[in-house]
C-alpha cells in the first residue's frame, strides 16, 4: 500500500475506477438498470468487507466473480426472470441510429433466452473482452467449461438471431454484427 493512504483511501480509488466496469456487466447480466445498480451495490460491499484478500490479486476480478454469484444467488431466490431494455445502456457511447437499438434488442432478448451460466460466461467473454482464462478464473469453473459453455451459447445466440432476421426484415446495420 503506498505510504499515507488508508484501506479506506485505497478501496474508494478502486471503487472509483471499477463501477462503470461493473455497472456493464451487472446490466448484460440482468438486463435491468435498476437491478444491476443494486447488485453493483452488493459486490463493492462484499469486496469491500474481504479488500484484504481482494487486493492481493486482481480487485476487479475478485468483485466482478462477487457480482456473478450474487446474480446467481438473486436468481436462485427468485426463479424467474423478466429482462427489460433500459432507457440507455450504461457508460457506453454509440451512434443514436435506429439500427443500433434494434440490435441491441435483439441481442438482449436472445440473451434473455440463455442459461444463467451461458449468459455469465458469454458477457465475460465477449462483451467484456475477457480471456477463456480470466473468466475460468472468475467463474471458478475449468477452463474446457467456459470452452463448451461459450460454444452452446454462441451457436443458441446465432440461432436466435437468425430466427429473428427471418422474422422481420433485417436492420440495416444487422449483418455487420459480431454474432454470425
Amino acid at each position: 500500500m503506498p505510504p499515507g493512504r488508508g484501506r479506506d483511501e485505497e478501496f474508494a480509488a478502486f471503487m472509483a475506477a471499477a463501477v462503470p466496469s461493473l455497472g456493464r456487466t451487472a446490466w448484460l447480466l440482468c438486463g435491468d438498470t435498476h437491478q444491476a445498480d443494486e447488485l453493483v451495490q452488493q459486490a463493492l460491499v462484499r469486496t469491500y468487507l474481504a479488500w484484504d484478500r481482494a487486493r492481493e490479486g486482481e480487485p476487479l476480478a475478485y468483485a466482478r466473480r462477487v457480482l456473478a454469484n450474487q446474480r446467481v444467488s438473486t436468481w436462485r431466490r427468485r426463479r424467474r426472470e423478466v429482462l427489460l431494455a433500459p432507457p440507455q445502456l450504461p457508460d457506453r457511447g454509440v451512434d443514436d441510429g435506429q439500427d443500433v437499438h434494434a440490435d441491441r434488442d435483439q441481442l438482449v432478448r436472445a440473451l434473455a433466452l440463455l442459461t444463467v451460466r451461458q449468459r455469465r460466461v458469454v458477457v465475460l467473454r465477449h462483451l467484456e473482452g475477457l480471456s477463456e482464462k480470466e473468466v475460468a478464473a472468475d467463474l471458478g469453473v475449468s477452463l474446457g467449461t467456459v470452452k463448451s459453455t461459450a460454444s452452446r451459447a454462441l451457436r443458441q445466440l446465432r440461432d436466435a438471431m437468425n430466427d429473428h432476421d427471418d422474422d422481420a426484415a433485417p436492420a440495416a446495420g444487422a449483418q455487420a454484427g459480431g454474432l454470425r
